[in-house]
């Protein structure tokens, strides 16, 4: 398989919202509203999966977390050279962690957003290139937010179905 390169990949927005964007509804969407005192933003946070769902009852439900926050850092970023881009970040949290205190941004995915796409028989070429232009994307924003975090003094997560849905 092919991966996509600088001028090849900041080309694809506009190909993809013609061709193979697709939005998908059927995640649970609303207004989290937040119990007690550490959610600390002007209105109550919205949730775009029961993934986010789930961490925000975490955040607010752990005696660990000091305070969080939904959608407040904006990172700019860039495709290639393409135009420049704004990355919202899901959540930043601060935690106690023994004597002390973390800073987190945190970036809610699937796992199969994390990885390299891959191609089989199967696949349609529009969803090989859907996937390609999504990882190069992700890529793109999790590099921002990286040399942001270093500045700030975060530390940058990502969270995957498997971390937040871990038996322990």
């Amino acid at each position: 398989m092919k991966e996509l390169q600088g001028s090849e990949i900041q080309h694809l927005p506009a190909f993809l919202s013609r061709n193979v964007i697709r939005r998908d509804r059927r995640f649970k969407q609303g207004v989290y509203n937040p119990v007690g005192s550490k959610y600390r933003g002007k209105s109550n946070p919205v949730y775009r999966s029961s993934w986010e769902l789930k961490f925000f009852r975490w955040c607010d439900l752990n005696e660990n977390v000091i305070e969080w926050n939904s959608e407040n850092v904006v990172i700019p970023y860039r495709i290639g050279n393409g135009k420049p881009r704004r990355y919202i970040v899901d959540n930043t949290v601060t935690i106690k962690e023994g004597s002390c205190i973390k800073k987190y941004l945190v970036e809610i995915k699937p796992y199969k957003q994390t990885q390299p796409p891959t191609s089989h028989g199967n696949k349609k070429k529009s969803t090989i290139i859907y996937e390609q232009y999504t990882f190069a994307k992700n890529k793109c924003k999790w590099g921002a937010a990286e040399q942001w975090c270093k500045k700030n003094g975060y530390e940058f997560l990502i969270l995957t179905e498997k971390n937040l849905f871990n038996k322990r």
